[in-house]
């Protein structure tokens, strides 16, 4: 627990992924051979390198985050997303913005509910191009003397916090719970002594947020065999989303197994099994054309790896307030843990053996 508060709470915002990786580098040590890093920071610990045979599980590091865009001769701040950014969210939510000086507080500003739509015009919502940062600066120069420019990144400071005994809520659980969970994986493998037939790759893919772009790289450079990828999903059971385009999903009732094109068939049976084997509860989610995730990267190089995806259900995606429950996690844990034990040296998932 206090490896996760610690890993949720530091900031990784896609691009700027580097202090996050190396808590969890740090962490995954004492249960890997070795660690492989990129240029652009992805981070893979590794058990049995020198085997042919290759297994990835993965999850992705980076948080969503603002990017200053545009500074006032007032000293106001605007700005534009750096991956998905939700601005309904963003009025009055405190702010962290990044620079080579160190944190810079503001705030969101927006202005009071009676001074909006008077003389009969519509009220205004927040939008990209109305949302403002206020560091309590009265000019231009006063801010970039703080360190701020044109470039640099902004988070939302919210920390973890544990509802009800159960409800682990916190900003980038989407989707660094993904890194804790593998490597919870690499932990028990350790611990429990277990000697895998084939390399396993633990990987903490950067820039996903913004377009996979971090497995799209890191695949190429190790090659695997097999992909088993860590994400979340909706949970579908809160208000205004509709189950007949989402589908029916609710946290605490278990890993999602996704079915997409990109999950490969054979591979995901494995899974399933896995799961009804060792009485460990899960969903399934039917995802279209894509998953949407890191999946969709791995499935698609060197040739096609076979490719799965196990999802963990998630309220309020894309806030600072992104909930999960405990049970969940563990499962996800679990059903990963348990399907790499069934995977055999040189096995090829092939839908022709």
């Amino acid at each position: 627990m206090t490896f996760l508060e610690n890993y949720l709470n530091n900031a990784s915002p896609t691009g700027y992924e580097s202090e996050g990786q190396k808590i969890w580098m740090e962490y995954l040590k004492p249960y890997v051979d070795t660690f492989i890093t990129d240029t652009y920071g992805s981070a893979v610990g590794v058990i049995n390198p020198d085997a042919p045979y290759k297994v990835v599980i993965e999850g992705h590091a980076d948080e969503i985050s603002w990017y200053v865009n545009y500074i006032t001769d007032d000293g106001l701040i605007y700005v534009i997303r750096n991956g998905g950014s939700d601005h309904m969210i963003a009025p009055s939510k405190r702010v962290n913005i990044h620079t080579k000086k160190g944190i810079v507080r503001g705030v969101f500003g927006w202005p009071a509910i009676h001074t909006r739509g008077k003389g009969g015009k519509a009220e205004e919502t927040a939008k990209i191009e109305n949302i403002f940062i206020d560091c309590g600066c009265s000019t231009k120069a006063e801010i970039e003397a703080l360190g701020v420019h044109v470039g640099c990144v902004i988070t939302y400071p919210d920390t973890f916090e544990v509802l009800n005994h159960d409800k682990f809520v916190c900003r980038a659980i989407d989707n660094r719970m993904g890194g804790f969970m593998i490597a919870e994986v690499a932990r028990l493998l350790h611990e429990n002594k277990k000697k895998l037939p084939f390399g396993l790759y633990i990987v903490n893919s950067v820039q996903e947020e913004i377009g996979l772009r971090g497995a799209e790289m890191i695949t190429q450079r190790i090659k695997p065999n097999v992909a088993i990828v860590t994400d979340v999903c909706h949970d579908t059971t809160t208000p205004m989303i509709d189950k007949k385009i989402e589908g029916d999903l609710k946290m605490g009732k278990g890993p999602v197994i996704a079915y997409a094109p990109a999950t490969q068939n054979v591979l995901r049976e494995m899974i399933v099994d896995t799961a009804v084997e060792n009485k460990i509860p899960f969903q399934r989610h039917a995802t279209s054309r894509v998953t949407g995730t890191d999946t969709d990267a791995f499935a698609y190089s060197n040739g096609g790896v076979a490719s799965a995806l196990i999802s963990l259900p998630l309220r309020y995606m894309h806030t600072t307030v992104e909930m999960v429950h405990r049970d969940d996690v563990e499962n996800v844990i679990k059903l990963i843990y348990e399907s790499l034990l069934k995977i055999e040296n040189n096995e090829t998932f092939s839908y022709f053996k």
